[in-house]
């Protein structure tokens, strides 16, 4: 067991080969996977920090309860700035529902919509003073999903918040198990294809760059079946060593030099409606981290970023995903 534990936190090797991104990965031919980094503690937002993000993912599976919605953004609303990237939104006013349950606290600052994937951008009431810049930009991917309202691509915000640069991308990419290397290709491809109609060479590149969503990704080399045995004794952190989004950015393929927090809430998907318990469906699938939110840092001599927490909001049962949430922290550094 001891060296079983030991392996969740081997070195990812380097390799030659490398994706593009929002945030340049430099050119020096070293590959660093996706970085795990342990949460420091749950965030006070006691304003020590410049700019305190509350991030959150979420597949409704074209299902959705104002109650759902209240759950989502919590009832702690100190932080700075709230971001909602939603998959699979169903044709209901989820922008109007979402600033019915936040009036009291935080106002729209900005929003991208394609269909049925969307992303919101939320700040304390009168924050606008703060807002120096907001660009949007959205890229679909081929497919036939928007016909039914399973729409494939990303959706994206550019945001300077208090001289804090940020990209925000919420996207979701191809389905099944097999389909790893399309998953590959998509997030190069948007990588490379986002706010490049309006790229300028001069410009400063962002601060961080978010990349949140349903990506995907699925347990791979394990049966579903041992894969839930584990998990009810909550030993489902030793199946990261079978995640294929840590298995590709092992391989240099993906998210170069991003950071991700442990995974130690339980696979996200998928679910049985209605209920915390997984799919008992004649197809059993495996259950997978298929939600995700992680963060790059441009230059960490600019800003540091403190992961403050990463989990998944279990109470909310109306879809066959669990939301997953993270709270980072940003402080500007040389200002």
């Amino acid at each position: 067991m001891e060296g079983l534990c030991a392996m969740l936190f081997k070195n990812r090797k380097k390799t030659k080969r490398k994706p593009a991104g929002i945030i340049d990965d430099g050119d020096d031919g070293t590959h660093e996977g996706i970085r795990t980094v342990n949460v420091k503690s749950r965030c006070d937002f006691s304003g020590s920090s410049d700019v305190c993000l509350c991030i959150v993912t979420w597949n409704m599976n074209g299902k959705v309860s104002y109650e759902d919605i209240e759950n989502l953004v919590s009832r702690d609303r100190k932080f700075d700035l709230l971001v909602i990237g939603l998959q699979e939104v169903p044709r209901k006013n989820i922008s109007g529902m979402l600033k019915n349950v936040l009036v009291d606290t935080h106002m729209l600052l900005g929003k991208s919509i394609m269909q049925s994937l969307q992303i919101y951008v939320f700040g304390p009431k009168n924050s606008q003073r703060f807002l120096r810049e907001l660009k949007v930009d959205k890229h679909a991917i081929g497919g036939f999903g928007g016909l039914i309202r399973r729409k494939k691509g990303a959706v994206a915000i550019k945001i300077n918040f208090k001289g804090v640069r940020i990209v925000f991308i919420s996207c979701h990419l191809a389905a099944h198990a097999r389909n790893v290397e399309e998953r590959n290709e998509q997030f190069r491809h948007i990588s490379n294809s986002l706010f490049s109609n309006n790229w300028n060479p001069y410009a400063r590149p962002a601060h961080l760059t978010v990349w949140l969503g349903d990506l995907n990704y699925r347990l791979q080399g394990i049966n579903s079946y041992p894969a839930r045995d584990m998990i009810h004794d909550n030993l489902h952190q030793m199946l990261t060593e079978n995640d294929q989004l840590l298995q590709e950015a092992e391989r240099g393929q993906v998210f170069n030099g991003y950071y991700e927090g442990t995974l130690a809430f339980k696979p996200t998907y998928k679910y049985n409606i209605g209920s915390s318990n997984y799919d008992t469906s004649h197809k059993v699938r495996v259950p997978s981290w298929t939600d995700r939110i992680l963060f790059k840092v441009e230059d960490h001599n600019q800003i540091k970023a403190t992961l403050q927490s990463y989990e998944s909001i279990d109470n909310i049962r109306s879809s066959d995903h669990k939301p997953v949430i993270a709270h980072l922290c940003l402080d500007l550094k040389n200002q």
